[in-house]
C-alpha cells in the first residue's frame, strides 16, 4: 500500500486498531484521549473516514467506530513500520527498549516501502519487536496471539513473559530492573484478592505488581 494517507489519518487508523483489538468498537471519547484532541474533532474525522473512497472506517453515532478491511490494512502497515523501526533502532543503533517509541513514532510515516523491505530483510524478518509485540507480516496480517495478561495468573503458576503493551518509558525501565523482559520465565508467588496485587519472581528477583502493571504484561502459561 502506497503512502497516500496523511499522518493524521494514519494516526487515527492505528489508534482505532489498538482500541478495537478486543472486538469492541472504539468510542470517540477513547480516541480523543489517545490522540489528545477534542471529541468533536474526532467525530468530524471519523465521519470523513467513513465517507472516503474506499471507506476506511464504519461509524454510527453513539455506537463508536470500527475499521473496514481497507482501514485495517492501512493501520497494520503503519504498525508494521513502527515495530520494525523499533526493532531496527535497538538492534542497529543501540537504543534501549524504553527509548525507541518516540523516534519510531516520527519515522513510521515517512519511510518508503523499499526501506521497510530492506530493514526487515537485514534483520532476518523479525516476528516481534523489542517489547515482544508481534510485527504485522509483509502481507499485512497480524500473527495469532494466544498470550494472556499476567493479571490472570495465580500462585504457583509459571509463565514466559511474551510482551509488554502500552507501557511508558519509566515503567519499561522499572520492569527491566526487576528482570521482567520478554523471554524471561517467571513464577507467581502470591495474590491479594483485595487489591489484585501479584507477587512474582523472575530469576533471583521478586516484586509486588499492581493491576495497572500486570494487565500490560502478557505471558504464555507454562
Amino acid at each position: 500500500m502506497e503512502h497516500t494517507l496523511t499522518i493524521s489519518v494514519q494516526d487515527y487508523l492505528k489508534h482505532i486498531y489498538e482500541l478495537t483489538e478486543n472486538g469492541e468498537n472504539a468510542s470517540t471519547n477513547a480516541l480523543a484521549e489517545k490522540l489528545d484532541v477534542k471529541p468533536a474533532s474526532v467525530t468530524v474525522m471519523v465521519q470523513k473516514l467513513a465517507l472516503s473512497t474506499p471507506a476506511l472506517v464504519e461509524y454510527q453515532k453513539h455506537q463508536g467506530v470500527t475499521l473496514t478491511k481497507e482501514g485495517r490494512k492501512a493501520a497494520l502497515e503503519v504498525i508494521r513500520h513502527h515495530r520494525l523501526l523499533e526493532t531496527w533502532l535497538v538492534r542497529t543503533l543501540g537504543y534501549s527498549w524504553d527509548e525507541v517509541h518516540e523516534d519510531a513514532e516520527r519515522l513510521e510515516h515517512v519511510i518508503s516501502e523499499d526501506f521497510e523491505r530492506r530493514i526487515a530483510a537485514v534483520m532476518g524478518h523479525p516476528v516481534r519487536d523489542p517489547h515482544g509485540e508481534f510485527i504485522p507480516t509483509a502481507e499485512l496480517t497480524m500473527p495469532l496471539d494466544d498470550s494472556v495478561p499476567l493479571s490472570a495468573l495465580r500462585p504457583n503458576q509459571t509463565a514466559m513473559l511474551q510482551c509488554v503493551r502500552g507501557a511508558d518509558a519509566e515503567l519499561l525501565r522499572h520492569l527491566e530492573s526487576l528482570g521482567l523482559v520478554p523471554g524471561v520465565h517467571l513464577e507467581v508467588l502470591e495474590y491479594s484478592p483485595f487489591d489484585h496485587n501479584l507477587m512474582v519472581k523472575a530469576g533471583s528477583k521478586s516484586a509486588v505488581l499492581g493491576l495497572n502493571v500486570t494487565h500490560k504484561i502478557f505471558v504464555e502459561v507454562l
